[in-house]
């Protein structure tokens, strides 16, 4: 039975297998080899999916969904017509479809497929595209990052050995990946992005360029008005990007775009691409003079301000001759191929990295009779190469804890209501236990995205086991909003004033840019910091503040912009 590599996209999306020696592009019924993320329903509640749906997007909008890949993992609905839908059940209806494409050209029953997905996903995102393909008929051998996928399909016929970064742009997130290349085998070493930001957004500049200069809002126009109009920018972004003028007309309101124009309109989504690249080499310990070759994927890359602006910021133009809009399909597929066993790959190894910090929940002391909870204790950091096993001992801060409630949780940040929380389970504690009692967690990360949680009480040998394949979603925006609201006080406390909360917000960013000691070394200048803020002496809080402020310097000194 052939195991499928799918490229499950943003805006296009993918099916292809290996075949002999090579990897090879299934067609759907069409003839082409993408098939648009599209779906939608017709006047008899039939589904419709790829071509047809996207030609109805502007003609039924109120009947088609696109671009539903940016919110697996979310509670976010869908319409189409009076049928409610979440991303996750459209994703799986172009998974189906991708499927019959396959069983169609290949004759024979595909229930088994390896698929991409950003590198940057977490683990709720990646769950919810296991959840589509189920309800696809798939079942997911291994989820390959996306720019993985793309390095692999760009090096397995590669003879030298190479330093890789591979920037990878879709419809709706950017992803980079550096990797390493040498004696057949393939080494991630780093990664990085942003869920968020892809060719829609630049398609979005359009729109909002064109509404501010007619004087127009989004409400002001009809569901098939800004269908429309929408159309009209993505092909106005197209024309642009091959010098051409890109033309808008919406009720009766003519609208210009020029190259130049498109350029100086755009400029701070560019800048949002910096910081991804900048901490991928920070954490490969590279300098952009180290990448040897730089792999442009993903169709948003195709426009000329991207491959301008890669070339001046990491002083080499990009590798031009693969195909950015099916790399990643190819890829997943000699993924599959891997798995398969087939002989031509006999000698190609791939590593993968973690992309995500994975840790617990613990409490700090201030004193005798404070503590300070909340805070993120990282034990997988981001960008360890997996599988991996990580084992750290904690101790209880009180006498008598009749048990302890383990959180687990996924991100950067320092406090764990930043990040992601992955699950948590509870074990009980010997009678008469004093405080400073140890305990042992050990996480265990494997390929696929899987986490083991064993918590141990090395004095007695008793564990507890968690495993993770899934997570529940984010807090919602309103959800945020309510909780800073409970935390307001009546009096504005020293950590509170904008001063502070700007240090404080600096010194939080550099810790999750850190890695290993330099982050553990940041936590004691941030402890020693809220120290001198609790004590609500503002000459303390002047002197700590000097000293925090020139530790930070002095750390971002030795960074590079």
């Amino acid at each position: 039975m052939t195991t499928l590599g799918i490229d499950l996209g943003t805006s296009n999306s993918l099916v292809a297998y290996w075949k002999e020696d090579k990897a090879v592009l299934i067609p759907n019924v069409f003839g082409d080899v993408l098939t648009p993320s599209v779906v939608g329903i017709d006047e008899n509640d039939e589904l419709l999916i790829g071509k047809i749906a996207r030609e109805r997007l502007t003609s039924h909008p109120d009947k088609t969904a696109a671009v539903f890949k940016r919110f697996m993992g979310t509670e976010k609905c869908y319409y189409l017509g009076e049928q409610k839908f979440s991303a996750t059940d459209l994703s799986s209806f172009v998974l189906k479809s991708l499927k019959a494409d396959a069983e169609n050209f290949l004759g024979e029953t595909c229930t088994e497929a390896v698929i991409s997905v950003p590198a940057y996903f977490n683990n709720s995102q990646r769950k919810a595209t296991i959840d589509a393909a189920f309800l696809a008929g798939l079942k997911v051998e291994r989820l390959i990052s996306e720019p993985t996928a793309a390095a692999i399909a760009y090096g397995i016929h590669q003879q030298n050995d190479t330093t890789l970064m591979v920037i990878d742009i879709g419809g709706g997130t950017f992803d980079v990946s550096i990797l390493e290349m040498f004696d057949g085998v393939m080494q991630v070493i780093a990664i990085g992005g942003n869920n968020y930001l892809g060719g829609e957004d630049f398609t979005t500049v359009i729109i909002e360029d064109f509404l501010s200069k007619s004087n127009l809002k989004k409400d002001n126009l009809s569901i098939e008005d800004y269908a429309s109009l929408y159309k009209q920018a993505e092909d106005a972004k197209k024309a642009v990007c091959q010098n051409s003028i890109g033309k808008i007309v919406v009720k009766e309101i003519n609208y210009s775009l020029t190259e130049k124009e498109f350029e100086k309109i755009c400029q701070s989504l560019i800048l949002k691409l910096r910081n991804p690249i900048i901490q991928s080499l920070k954490d490969a310990q590279l300098k952009p003079v180290d990448i040897e070759q730089i792999v442009l994927i993903g169709g948003a890359t195709k426009m000329p301000i991207i491959k301008s602006f890669v070339s001046k910021f990491l002083g080499k133009i990009p590798f031009m001759h693969i195909n950015p809009d099916e790399t990643v399909g190819l890829g997943a597929a000699v993924q599959a191929a891997l798995k398969e066993r087939h002989e031509a790959l006999d000698e190609f190894v791939l590593t993968d990295v973690c992309a995500h910090t994975l840790g617990t929940e613990i409490v700090r002391i201030i004193n005798a009779n404070e503590f300070e909870d909340g805070i993120f204790s990282p034990i997988i950091e981001r960008n360890s190469t997996i599988p991996i096993s990580r084992i750290e001992r904690y101790q209880t801060v009180s006498d008598l804890q009749s048990y302890i409630e383990v959180g687990i949780y996924q991100g950067e940040s320092r406090m764990v209501k930043d990040n992601l929380k992955l699950g948590n389970l509870t074990i009980e504690m010997p009678p008469n236990s004093k405080a400073g009692f140890p305990i042992d967690i050990r996480f265990t990360y494997d390929k696929n995205g899987i986490l083991e949680v064993i918590v141990k009480i090395p004095a007695t040998g008793e564990e507890k086991q968690l495993i993770i394949q899934n997570s529940p979603g984010d807090l919602s925006e309103k959800e945020l909003k309510d909780r800073l609201e409970k935390l307001k006080y009546l009096k504005v406390h020293p950590r509170d004033r904008a001063e502070n909360r700007l240090l404080l917000a600096r010194a939080d960013r550099l810790y999750q840019m850190a890695l290993g000691d330099k982050r553990q070394y940041i936590e004691q200048l941030i402890q020693a910091f809220n120290d001198a803020i609790a004590s609500q002496n503002e000459s303390i809080i002047s002197k700590a503040s000097e000293n925090l402020k020139e530790e930070l310097a002095q750390i971002e000194e030795v960074s590079w912009d």
